[in-house]
């Protein structure tokens, strides 16, 4: 279906020049001189390159329509990953590449989002947070005040991210799928 440029949001998917494209970041720039244009950062579906493309806010571009369906992670196969659908038991195999920064957060049975495109995937969404155990964090200076004051940790997954002073190594925290922020404590 078309659509104005400027209704473009990231994780939508988009076909042009005869290819299909996901979109990863929208911004809409209005200079000082002349008139608004969207400039839209987006990955090519079937390569896995990345392009810039802008447009003027009036133009139109076909926006694809995407399904999305439930997938449960199963396992790693080299450079993918393997899901599978809990109503029919069929697998799906996947790059790890569609995941991108998110790949360290997946986690055994974990229930992701697949956007689909005439049965093809076109995306993955892991769920909002996850929780995961700290290996390393660094020791607490005397003197700074704990409402402002974070610092750096190690999660189990490898990601470096930034914790309240009263956090320590061994401590389990939810974290951020999409930023690998604290978000509080684990309750478990």
């Amino acid at each position: 279906m078309k659509q104005q440029a400027n209704l473009i949001r990231a994780g939508q998917v988009i076909e042009h020049d005869g290819r299909r494209w996901t979109v990863l970041k929208q911004q809409i720039i209005t200079p000082g001189k002349g008139g608004a244009f969207i400039q839209v950062e987006m990955r090519d579906l079937k390569t896995g390159n990345k392009t810039n493309e802008r447009w003027r806010t009036a133009d139109t571009v076909e926006r694809l329509i995407t399904e999305d369906k439930d997938f449960t992670y199963s396992y790693m196969d080299g450079e993918n990953i393997v899901l599978m659908d809990p109503e029919t038991f069929e697998q799906v195999i996947l790059p790890t590449d569609i995941l991108g920064d998110q790949l360290p957060f997946l986690q055994d049975n974990m229930e992701l989002s697949v956007k689909l495109v005439e049965g093809d995937a076109v995306g993955v969404t892991l769920p909002p947070h996850v929780t995961l155990e700290i290996t390393e964090a660094d020791p607490v200076v005397k003197g700074q005040t704990a409402s402002s004051s974070y610092k750096p940790a190690m999660l189990a997954n490898g990601v470096k991210t930034m914790v309240p002073p009263f956090i320590e190594a061994g401590e389990r925290i939810v974290v951020r799928t999409d930023d690998a922020s604290y978000v509080e404590r684990a309750k478990d």
